[in-house]
């Protein structure tokens, strides 16, 4: 993660949220502000985040379309689409999809939609002027 001016002054914002839970936000930062602590925290939790909602999906994959979801009105078809091949090969190449425009975007660094001013160094002293409280 990109640790700038606004990627501090985003962070101040966001743990400042918490705080009616004072000892909350000790426990998020690691202190009393924003500092190197939080930086790895909040790198951690992004870095962990996405693996913990592909295992939502995949046990989610698992109970509803291999153990199939019930019928509350007990309507019984014969005219049910397997899952594999027909829904596994649209679900691969959905993920085939968004692992490449990831991948486009990795190697080919659109960093274009970035502010500028993420890439000061960070001071908390210093507001960016077009903040406005």
């Amino acid at each position: 993660l990109p640790f700038g001016q606004m990627s501090f002054w985003g962070a101040t914002v966001i743990t400042n949220l918490l705080s009616p839970f004072p000892s909350l936000i000790e426990w998020v930062c690691g202190g009393h502000y924003v500092y190197n602590p939080t930086l790895k925290r909040f790198f951690l939790f992004h870095f962990q985040f996405p693996f913990l909602l592909c295992g939502f999906r995949i046990l989610h994959l698992f109970y509803v379309h291999f153990l199939s979801s019930n019928n509350p009105l007990r309507n019984s078809t014969n005219n049910k689409i397997p899952f594999f091949p027909f829904i596994f090969l649209k679900d691969f190449f959905g993920f085939i999809l968004i692992l490449c425009l990831y991948l486009l975007q990795t190697h080919f660094g659109i960093s274009s939609f970035s502010h500028p001013d993420n890439a000061l160094e960070v001071c908390g002293l210093l507001t960016p002027l077009h903040i406005v409280p």
